[in-house]
């Protein structure tokens, strides 16, 4: 590979992400494709062509067999860095693949049930009630700090989430009641909720734990973290909660994002009669 300072180009595209005020996931993937990228051109980022972003984009779909949405990261990721850094406009008219919709297989209230009894600990069991009780995003699970509960009026105050926008979420009395000692034992050590060894605990960490107590409570379908986002809003709805009240407490910015959810709940959808029963 020809001389090129990747640290750099790193540091570049980090410091003007964080004036944007970007997730540190958002920063940590667009500087590892934008590496990626130039260890696979092998060129000098000024002189760079529209030609070899389509080159890599290709490669990524047919030889790494990427899906339409890690395409589309890093066509956005390549075009942080060229087109609004460095002004070369090389992202203008390339196209990827549209991102598929795939209508996630939600657990039931009696597999969400099993999950919790299988929970490893009181903490592995407190992550997963946060995720599915009050549909908190893992990023946003791993940063929550103590501070930011309120366990008299029930709710929490979720600083700087997705979008930095703060916003409010519930707490279940259950969670309430499963958070009381375990709390008292961690203003002591941390300010975190889910402390790590030197902050607050990873994301990677907590969809380990998520996974692992999956297999464990014998769950046939795929356990993941963003799962429980997904039974929170969609259990809500099957219980008649107003679809807007729903689109607050994800903190989606467009109804349409949480309008999904009418079409994963399939319990309004068993109620209807088909025609052919009225003949």
């Amino acid at each position: 590979m020809i001389d090129i300072d990747l640290a750099k180009i790193k540091q570049k595209i980090s410091t003007e992400l964080k004036i944007q005020g970007k997730s540190s996931q958002t920063i940590r993937m667009y500087c590892l494709f934008n590496v990626k990228f130039l260890e696979f051109v092998k060129k000098d980022p000024k002189v760079m062509t529209e030609d070899d972003i389509k080159g890599y984009l290709a490669y990524l779909i047919s030889d790494k067999g990427y899906d339409p949405s890690s395409v589309s990261l890093a066509r956005s990721a390549l075009r942080f860095y060229y087109d609004d850094l460095l002004g070369k406009n090389l992202t203008l008219s390339i196209k990827t693949p549209k991102k598929q919709r795939k209508i996630p297989e939600i657990p039931s209230k009696e597999e969400i049930k099993q999950l919790l009894e299988s929970a490893g600990t009181l903490r592995d069991k407190l992550l997963i009630e946060f995720m599915y009780s009050s549909g908190l995003r893992v990023a946003e699970c791993a940063s929550l700090k103590i501070s930011d509960l309120d366990l008299k009026e029930k709710i929490g105050l979720l600083k700087r989430g997705k979008g930095a926008k703060d916003r409010f979420f519930i707490l279940s009395n259950k969670l309430i009641e499963d958070l009381g000692q375990y709390l008292e034992e961690c203003k002591e050590s941390s300010k975190y909720v889910f402390p790590g060894r030197t902050a607050a605990i990873s994301t990677r960490r907590i969809q380990e734990i998520v996974r692992q107590t999956g297999k464990t409570a014998g769950i046939k379908k795929k356990v993941y973290c963003h799962l429980l986002r997904h039974a929170f809003a969609t259990h809500l709805l099957e219980a008649g909660t107003d679809i807007r009240l729903i689109q607050e407490l994800l903190g989606h910015e467009n109804l349409q994002t949480t309008q999904l959810y009418t079409k994963i709940s399939t319990k309004q959808l068993k109620q209807v009669k088909s025609p052919l029963d009225e003949l």
